[in-house]
């Protein structure tokens, strides 16, 4: 597409933009804070249903210093309802950060922001963009669905060279005011340039130019070739208790997570009565057992299926190659990968509920 064409589209939705834009709290100003919240609210969940708890949170906590003084108790009750909690840990890291080492003032550079926790491309370019005027592309889903289509483009949209690719084509057309041009084009995907459903081609600013809507196959884009489903391995997770200490060992120092510490498990998934079984073949004597959580962990080339049992031991006598761990040490001296934090997180409360007992 000519240089001329392209600088037609982005005066046609600056244009556009200016007159149509929606009335959103986060775009009152351009307060760093104001839209890095919003922008990590909107990374799962929609507009509207956004805006009031948007505007509850900036209520509540209105500045950078009071976000990263909030209580953890308090922030995710506010961020309740939003799910993806580490989202909300990572804003008061993030918070803290810049009372700590940028004197409380939001940094001004793009690979600054980009470097802060919970923050990506994407929300570092919006960010950087809007607040304060830095040509950088904002390149999400209803950015590469507009592109897409007005190019009549029929590449992946999940390959990351494709969306490097889009990212450096709006950077070289990029224009003073790149806040605007950004959101016009989310704001055109988003109202317009629809994902799913027939889009609103006949008042869209830029239909002119939409090799798409020309050849009348704009519903054929963008592409999104479907991964394949990746493997998946079950386990059974033995989550055992003696004394108000839990079992931990080490994993095999080769292989997927190797030499990180892991809760007893084995690779098969069993039904209570066949835990049990186990356990009395085993000669492992126990209490009690109860199902706990079941959980389902995602690596990149496999997935782990996992249901977890809590079996408080009678006697230790018959289990081996463990390590017995304290509620403190659990939580302070003793990392576990990610797979097993569901498990850490039940058993540091049942460790909780048997010391109040």
């Amino acid at each position: 597409m000519g240089d001329a064409k392209m600088n037609k589209i982005v005066n046609s939705l600056l244009e556009w933009y200016i007159k149509n834009k929606r009335l959103l709290p986060w775009r009152v100003d351009k307060n760093p804070y104001h839209v890095w919240i919003s922008e990590i609210m909107l990374q799962q969940t929609k507009i509207e249903t956004v805006i009031s708890y948007y505007c509850r949170f900036i209520n509540e906590l209105p500045t950078i210093a009071s976000l990263a003084d909030c209580s953890e108790d308090k922030l995710l009750k506010l961020w309740e309802g939003l799910g993806y909690y580490n989202r909300a840990r990572n804003l008061q890291k993030t918070a803290q950060i810049i009372m700590n080492q940028y004197d409380g003032q939001f940094p001004n550079s793009y690979f600054e922001i980009l470097s802060l926790p919970g923050i990506g491309e994407y929300t570092a370019s919006a960010i950087a963009s809007i607040c304060f005027s830095l040509k950088e592309a904002t390149v999400d889903g209803n950015v590469l669905r507009v592109y897409m289509r007005i190019n009549n483009c029929y590449d992946d949209i999940n390959n990351v060279k494709v969306k490097s690719r889009v990212r450096n084509e709006l950077l070289s057309i990029m224009p003073d005011n790149p806040g605007d041009f950004n959101q016009s084009l989310m704001e055109l995907g988003e109202t317009i340039c629809l994902p799913n459903g027939i889009p609103k081609c006949l008042i869209c600013p830029i239909r002119d130019y939409c090799q798409a809507f020309q050849k009348g196959n704009y519903l054929e884009l963008p592409v999104k070739y479907i991964k394949k489903d990746k493997p998946t391995e079950f386990y059974t997770i033995f989550l055992f208790l003696y004394h108000k200490k839990v079992a931990i060992c080490r994993r095999k120092n080769v292989g997927l997570l190797q030499n990180l510490w892991q809760f007893f498990n084995i690779s098969n998934k069993m039904s209570l009565s066949q835990v049990k079984d186990y356990l009395e073949s085993n000669h492992i004597l126990f209490c009690d057992v109860k199902k706990s959580i079941s959980y389902t962990h995602i690596f990149t080339h496999k997935k782990w299926n996992m249901v977890s049992y809590i079996i408080n031991l009678e006697s230790i006598s018959n289990i081996s190659d463990v390590q017995w761990v304290n509620l403190v040490e659990l939580e302070e001296k003793y990392a576990l990968p990610s797979a097993f934090q569901p498990f850490k997180k039940v058993i540091v409360e049942e460790l909780k509920n048997n010391d109040e007992a």
